[in-house]
């Protein structure tokens, strides 16, 4: 019995391969489920039809927008890959300003059908190049549709900026502000840099009172404050010389802490009279160098002024503006084309600004100190936002961003696409024809992402409160038939021509969208673990 025992074989070591995948599966389902429900929370904003969202954070502050890049930047995401959606957001924000809240709607769809692949059996890593080469071929289709513009035909410029503004709070005002966005875009172009468009050249003054209407773009500066009144100063100039001082016109002070103890009247009376006469000697000096207008830069080391300095300013008929903040200094100097004056032995006239007229005006219920008529004025622009209350201006001030991010788009890369979901139609059938060229797993996990691409005509559809599955479908048939504009009419409620209908969008919020969409999905996918350090 015992020899029996001893004689049975040893069991085989083949069977023993089986690797527990579980933890990483669990992973991968948790990323793609967090960024999913990222993607669901902001879906309902997109297009002209799109819900808005009423952000409350914890100090009381009420932000009414369906910006996608302003709810996800103010959201509390906690999971990383939760976090990941909002940075892609931020990065379709800074490459194309534009189409911020689309690009989070197709990664989430890319990441659903990424996950019907992976518990079909696909491995990450197939799904996650498949992935790679469908942007690649996505952006050669977007490419054989787009149209060439040139920078001259302003009616096109105007057409994408209000697509851009069709589905802001502020859409009832496109009219408006879509021309305002095109010029102030243009007239800071440099004929020398073409394809460049700084956004920093243009400044937004938002001043509350009146409605969207009054919205002004104004050829000069506008500064968000009064004119100095302390001592009777003029509020009105004209053949304005105009000085950036970056130092203090006030007594000077010791270097280091410390205190001056003064025994006598006499003594008082002493440094009294210096310090009037010290004040006076600057004052003369920049009367002596002819100039009449003053912006003094604010001082964080003691006051850029006194009420003494202020009386013997307005003696002297000098408009002063004070506590301009030093990040504007640059834009000003800019504008005014002027030198800014950092000590008082440096102020000569070379240094001043010229403008025919420097005057404060009411604007709502407070007042703002207005430059025009500015000579060799720099290549800036500045507009006046004007609004009912503050939750109307923010909301003004990000859809003008919008536009003009649209128009830079249009500077650095001149190619308009059609909008209302066509390209995204066109994408989708061109890829899924390809798809059946390739062959394996790659051809397999290739159809299954071009479809998740109609996520964007079906949620446009939905949120106008169009029947998706028959809108989608009839699009697909007027695609198959060769109408590649073929697009959701929001506004009529069926398929239209949608060149025809003026609604274009930028070829790079297009292209930027499916590129940054597809990296972070593949970033998603291929994250299999999340490891936690003190």
């Amino acid at each position: 019995m015992a020899a029996a025992v001893a004689a049975a074989p040893a069991p085989s070591r083949k069977t023993e391969t089986y690797t527990d995948t579980k933890r990483r599966d669990d992973v991968r389902g948790a990323n793609i489920a967090a960024a999913r429900g990222v993607a669901d929370a902001v879906r309902t904003s997109l297009g002209p039809r799109g819900m808005d969202k009423m952000i409350s954070s914890g100090d009381q502050e009420v932000i009414i927008t369906n910006d996608g890049a302003t709810i996800l930047s103010r959201m509390a995401l906690i999971q990383p890959a939760a976090r990941m959606l909002a940075e892609l957001s931020r990065s379709q924000d800074a490459a194309a300003g534009d189409g911020t809240t689309t690009v989070v709607v197709l990664a989430g769809s890319l990441l659903r059908r990424a996950q019907s692949l992976l518990s079909a059996g696909a491995h990450p890593t197939a799904a996650a190049d498949a992935l790679h080469r469908l942007a690649t071929r996505a952006v050669e289709i977007l490419h054989g549709m787009a149209i060439p513009i040139e920078l001259s035909d302003r009616d096109s410029l105007v057409k994408s900026a209000s697509t851009a503004l069709n589905s802001k709070v502020v859409s009832q005002y496109s009219t408006l502000l879509s021309p305002l966005a095109v010029d102030a875009a243009l007239s800071v172009v440099d004929p020398a840099h073409p394809e460049l468009l700084d956004l920093r050249d243009i400044r937004i003054v938002k001043k509350l009172g009146g409605t969207v209407d009054d919205t002004e773009l104004v050829r000069g500066l506008i500064f968000d404050k009064k004119a100095s009144h302390a001592a009777g100063g003029p509020t009105r100039v004209e053949n304005a010389k105009i000085a950036v001082i970056q130092f203090q016109i006030s007594p000077p002070k010791t270097d280091i802490e410390q205190s001056v103890i003064v025994s006598d009247y006499a003594q008082m009376d002493r440094i009294l009279r210096e310090e009037r006469n010290y004040i006076l000697g600057m004052v003369k000096k920049i009367k002596a160098a002819g100039c009449n207008v003053l912006l003094i830069q604010k001082s964080i080391l003691r006051d850029a002024v006194t009420d003494l300095s202020l009386h013997y300013l307005a003696k002297a008929k000098i408009l002063v503006v004070k506590d301009v903040e030093r990040d504007e200094i640059e834009f000003i100097t800019k504008t005014l084309n002027c030198l800014p004056i950092a000590n008082i032995e440096h102020f000569r006239a070379d240094k001043l600004g010229y403008a025919d007229l420097v005057e404060e005006v009411s604007v709502g219920e407070g007042k703002v100190v207005k430059i025009t008529g500015i000579r060799d004025m720099g290549r800036t622009a500045t507009i006046l936002v004007r609004g009912s209350n503050q939750l109307v201006i923010d909301e003004a001030d990000r859809s003008l961003h919008d536009a003009l991010c649209v128009i830079r788009c249009l500077v650095s890369k001149r190619f308009l696409i059609a909008g209302g979901g066509a390209p995204e139609i066109e994408m989708s059938m061109q890829l899924a024809a390809w798809a059946k060229e390739l062959q394996g797993m790659e051809s397999y996990c290739i159809k299954e992402f071009a479809e998740a691409l109609e996520v964007i005509p079906y949620t446009l559809a939905e949120n106008a409160g169009l029947n998706p599955i028959s809108i989608v479908t009839e699009l697909r048939n007027r695609h198959a038939r060769g109408e590649k504009n073929a697009g959701i009419n929001v506004r009529k409620g069926q398929i239209t021509n949608i060149l025809e209908e003026n609604v274009v969008q930028p070829l790079l919020v297009s292209t930027s969208a499916i590129t940054l969409a597809c990296e972070c999905v593949r970033m998603i996918l291929k994250i299999d673990d999340i490891v936690t350090v003190r």
